[in-house]
């Protein structure tokens, strides 16, 4: 669809339902939303940008293949899975490393849950991306 207005207005929509997807990445980690419903809002993101400007633009835009994006967060999450293995805990248990931590404060923490969560965002947003490319390319 070739729209001028619609090709202006998803510049600003795009980048705000990315930093939504970012937003909801984040705030999933202790209250709803998460890695999937992130990737999902990202993917819509990109959608609505495929339908402004077309997939060729929209695959320059992501620079990544949505195909290797998926790829790359399933070795994440795997790789959240397994960092637990090592300590003698089961598989996909969550490790957590305070950063700065001292006596009286606990740093910053950092957890293979964020990892997990961040590996299903890119697995959702590959996902989707590759398969409503597909399906526009072949319209």
């Amino acid at each position: 669809m070739k729209s001028i207005i619609l090709q202006a207005a998803s510049q600003i929509l795009v980048a705000l339902l990315l930093v939504f997807s970012v937003y909801m990445l984040l705030r999933g980690h202790n209250a709803p939303g998460g890695g999937f419903i992130g990737g999902l809002i990202g993917a819509t993101g990109f959608v609505l940008h495929a339908i402004a400007c077309g997939t060729e633009q929209t695959r320059a835009a992501l620079r990544l293949k949505p195909e290797n994006l998926a790829i790359i967060g399933l070795a994440m999450s795997l790789l959240a899975g397994l960092i637990s293995l090592p300590f003698g805990d089961p598989l996909l248990t969550g490790q957590w490393l305070f950063l700065g931590a001292s006596e009286g404060e606990k740093g910053l923490p950092i957890s293979t849950i964020l990892l997990f969560d961040i590996g299903v965002y890119f697995v959702v947003l590959g996902a989707a991306l590759t398969i409503v490319m597909a399906l526009e390319e072949e319209v």
